[in-house]
């Protein structure tokens, strides 16, 4: 499943979370000052292979997309049990995962009322599940709008979304995404304009999700502009392009791009989200191996 059809495609029904299953062994993942973590859309299996094969791969952390939107708070509870059992922990929700099909854009002033529901009705399950982190999507743009007046709004919604997380002590993070490939039409598309915004809002719970196959495919020029930005960043996500696969695998050169991380002291999350080639496990295995030795390197 593409992560488009994913995040548009509503709740994700939560029974196969659950199913009964003997645990494998897994690695104690270590505590470098760098969380890593993978996105659960990306991986195949139910809800609890997923989580375990993250574990299996020696992951510290989960992000998921909806999958959360229909639990009950027993739902919950079985959750945080099942990835603590893994020794790992959830960091991460999307306040609009069907951002594509209902009327919640933050850049479109009328709809702010509804993203702002949403904000909040995730923030209730982000406390439930000792999520920190809370993503936000702009939306796509509107034809016949000028770009300076739709980024009011976004910046207005990101404003009242950070007063919300000020509030509730989680943090509301932004993520530009390409329109060049995966989201025709996406308004917030680079993170240079990202930066701009999370600079704008300036609330130190709104910061920016920089997602580096993104920003390859939109404009390149990465390891200059998250140097510049890694202040403000809460996430890295890593995936190679094109194809959206394993890193190394495609054009972006992820030894520089690591060690340009390592240089700026970066010490957040870092989350695989790409679709692996071949096993998952050993896949993951490597990719956050290759990871941890450059960091520490």
């Amino acid at each position: 499943m593409k992560r488009r059809e994913f995040l548009q495609s509503g709740a994700v029904a939560a029974g196969s979370a659950f199913a009964t299953k003997a645990q494998t062994p897994v690695p104690t993942p270590p505590k470098p000052k760098i969380i890593t973590s993978v996105m659960l859309w990306t991986l195949k299996g139910t809800f609890e292979e997923r989580v375990e094969a993250a574990a299996q791969a020696g992951m510290q952390s989960v992000e998921l997309v909806g999958e959360h939107v229909t639990w009950t708070d027993a739902d919950i509870v079985r959750t945080k049990k099942l990835v603590a059992s893994y020794r790992m922990g959830m960091d991460t929700i999307i306040a609009t995962p069907d951002w594509g099909k209902r009327p919640v854009s933050m850049v479109d002033p009328a709809q702010r009322d509804n993203f702002l529901a949403d904000c909040k009705a995730a923030i209730t399950f982000a406390k439930k599940m000792d999520v920190p982190q809370i993503i936000l999507m702009s939306g796509n743009a509107i034809p016949g709008r000028t770009h300076e007046d739709q980024y009011a709004s976004l910046l207005e919604g990101a404003k009242r979304a950070g007063d919300l997380a000020s509030a509730a002590n989680v943090t509301m993070i932004v993520e530009p995404l390409n329109s060049l490939v995966n989201h025709k039409g996406f308004f917030l598309n680079t993170c240079v304009e990202g930066l701009k915004l999370i600079k704008d809002v300036d609330n130190p719970h709104v910061k920016l999700l920089f997602d580096i196959y993104h920003e390859q495919v939109q404009i390149g020029n990465v390891t200059r502009t998250l140097k510049a930005a890694v202040d403000h960043v809460a996430v890295f996500h890593i995936a190679d392009n094109p194809g959206r696969n394993d890193p190394g695998t495609g054009e972006i050169n992820y030894a520089n791009v690591y060690k340009a991380i390592r240089e700026t002291g970066y010490n957040r999350y870092v989350t695989m989200e790409y679709l692996p080639l071949g096993d998952q496990v050993s896949s993951l295995k490597r990719a956050v191996d290759d990871f941890r030795t450059a960091i520490l390197t």
